[in-house]
């Protein structure tokens, strides 16, 4: 007895380590899956991946052990409370990556802070008791303590070792059958952590950085080489309809900060939420099914999307990590038509780094926060009022025909300046997320009106092709309870909240030449081949589709998620959807081949992003 309590009091630490760091990835395991979380299935990969931890402790001795015990459970609730605020918003995990591009969050900081709660900081409460608890057990029970031998402390070393990496080989291998490719990709990042564990999660993510860093350096093979270009080559608009036919006229095409559609036509007591865009839909074409395809770079992944028709990056931003690569971007098409170009943003160039990926697209001119005079500051930045009005004043210098590309920024979550919003009075929901958003978003579409108003006047849109589209979304899945609110219902089905993220794309044609709206599947990959056609300018390395030629385009997510047709493929819990019913479905042949198919087609836009692929083929 006292050889089994001497062992337990030496290697104490290891134990509360143990325990304490279990609970602690299971709870936060508990906040990202409630509905549905396995509590033993989560218990046995994220003990095995402790055990590795703990491997290394077992050749310290005592007090160096409980340093580094101390050091790996204080890093691992950082990194807790940080993949809970980002999971809270992007309703994702964070990555090395996205860790990268934090430097970019300096400028959010009121997003950031709106994330966080108290509650949060439960997970360093033991890290203020262990120092003390520590002292008095040793202390208390110095003589029970022992310092085991270097061939003892090898032997507990490879136990821990090898129990560690055999659980988890099984974990893994489990996983990998279930879902191939999700370990090597990370395309769906919350669901490995589900599965796996934080701790496994992150294991995970170093490795594949450092690989995806070799892969770069490492020439991809002539038959992968082959199958891609297949693809692009079979991917080409046909271009029968419409064709060319605003070639020589202006593109002014306006991203929205996190326009969603569910306001469009939507009222409040009796008031329009958006009275200006839904007047001026009735003078475009309106695509109702189109929906965002944004993963961790946000915005910029928004603006990527539409300028070249390549997915984002797997994981962090492609304005970062492929700021150095050769594209085909949409700028670049028009300049090769004779057009002048131009983007236009109310917030300082360098952030989201569009001040270098915006001359790499061939953009002629960027004007940024320096080239507006700031008269008024409406939450991040330049208000839209300010922000249009000034910059319907920098159109009319643009030698014509031109292709400008603008960004708004009032809408910016977390909608909290509703001082500025004016008074559009939003019920029940005051005081809400969702109140403050609409304000904010009602706030954006008089500017809008105004916008299109005075181009029209002054005779602008009689030789321009105007497209609105929204960049990503506005409510975070953890604020879907307010929606229930919004639309005074119990719940939200899995397909009712995809329908949710969908975001409005508008495109206005000279003197109303073309009307109506389209129900077809359609995203922001298809914006560029579209704009292509409509212009006739190249687009041979595109990845989305033409809407006026395509019948039947898909939906592809990030994270491998899809909508073909009337099904959803959900990758976070690997089920598929009936689109109009609402109804789980079984997998079968059909659907199979086509998740692998469209994870394929997520792997060569990867491919060409890594080894900077489109340099070596514009220059053909």
């Amino acid at each position: 007895m006292k050889a089994f309590i001497s062992t337990l009091i030496s290697f104490i630490d290891i134990l509360i380590f143990m325990v304490l760091v279990s609970y602690k990835t299971l709870i936060y395991g508990r906040q990202i899956n409630p509905s549905s979380f396995p509590e033993f299935s989560l218990l046995v990969p994220s003990f095995a991946s402790l055990c590795i931890l703990v491997s290394i402790a077992c050749i310290l001795n005592r007090n160096t052990r409980f340093k580094f015990l101390y050091i790996c459970n204080l890093i691992i609730s950082i990194v807790i409370i940080c993949d809970l605020n980002y999971f809270r918003y992007f309703k994702d995990v964070i990555s090395i990556p996205v860790i990268i591009n934090a430097l970019q969050l300096g400028a959010v900081e009121s997003s950031v802070e709106s994330l966080a709660r108290p509650l949060d900081f439960l997970y360093t409460v033991d890290l203020f008791i262990i120092p003390f608890a520590n002292r008095y057990i040793k202390r208390k029970y110095q003589s029970y303590y022992f310092n085991p031998k270097i061939k003892t402390k090898l032997i507990l070393c490879l136990c821990f070792l090898a129990l560690g990496v055999s659980i988890n080989y099984k974990c893994f291998y489990k996983l990998s059958k279930q879902q191939p490719r999700l370990l090597t990709t990370m395309y769906n990042k919350v669901y490995i952590t589900k599965k796996l564990g934080t701790l496994n999660y992150h294991y995970i993510d170093i490795y594949n950085t450092f690989r995806n860093k070799i892969d770069r350096m490492t020439p991809i093979s002539k038959s992968e080489l082959t199958e891609i270009r297949n693809f692009m080559n079979l991917n080409k608009s046909s271009g029968k309809n419409l064709h060319g036919a605003y070639s020589g006229k202006n593109l002014i095409v306006i991203q929205v900060e996190a326009l969603q559609e569910f306001v469009i036509n939507s009222s409040i007591n009796g008031n329009e939420i958006t009275p200006n865009l839904n007047r001026w839909i009735k003078r475009s074409h309106y695509f109702d099914n189109f929906h965002y395809q944004v993963a961790s770079g946000g915005t910029s992944d928004a603006e990527f999307m539409a300028n070249n028709s390549l997915y984002p990056a797997q994981s962090g931003a492609a304005y970062f990590l492929y700021s150095g690569n050769t594209f085909q971007s949409m700028p670049e098409s028009f300049k090769e038509k004779g057009y002048e170009t131009a983007a236009f943003h109310g917030f300082r160039e360098s952030f989201w780094n569009r001040n270098v990926m915006y001359k790499n697209f061939k953009f002629d001119k960027f004007y940024s926060k320096k080239s507006f005079k700031n008269d008024e500051k409406i939450g991040l930045g330049l208000s839209d009022k300010s922000f249009l009005n000034q910059s319907i004043e920098k159109l009319k210098k643009l030698k014509t025909p031109y292709y400008a590309f603008l960004i708004t920024l009032t809408s910016h979550y977390p909608y909290n300046d509703t001082k500025n919003y004016g008074n559009f009075n939003v019920g029940n929901l005051e005081g809400s997320l969702i109140g403050n958003y609409i304000k904010s978003i009602h706030y954006t579409d008089a500017q809008l009106g105004m916008f299109l108003d005075k181009l029209d006047k002054n005779g602008t849109l009689e030789n321009s092709v105007v497209v609105i589209y929204g960049d990503h979304y506005a409510i975070p899945k953890n604020k879907k309870d307010e929606f229930l609110k919004f639309y005074n219902k119990k719940s939200l089905s899995e397909v009712d909240w995809i329908k949710l993220q969908k975001v409005p794309l508008i495109i206005h044609f000279p003197n109303d030449s073309i009307k109506g709206t389209s129900h077809i599947n359609s995203g922001e990959m298809d914006i560029y081949p579209t704009i292509s056609n409509l212009f006739g300018i190249r687009s041979d390395y595109t990845m989305g589709n033409d809407l006026f030629n395509e019948k039947n385009p898909k939906v592809i997510y990030r994270d491998g998620s899809f909508i073909d047709g009337d099904y959803y493929y959900m990758s976070e819990n690997n089920s598929y959807y009936n689109m109009t019913t609402g109804a789980k479905i079984k997998e079968n042949t059909e659907l199979k081949k086509k998740k692998q198919m469209y994870l394929k087609q997520l792997q060569y836009s990867d491919d060409i992003l890594k080894h900077n692929l489109l340099k070596n083929w514009i220059k053909q």
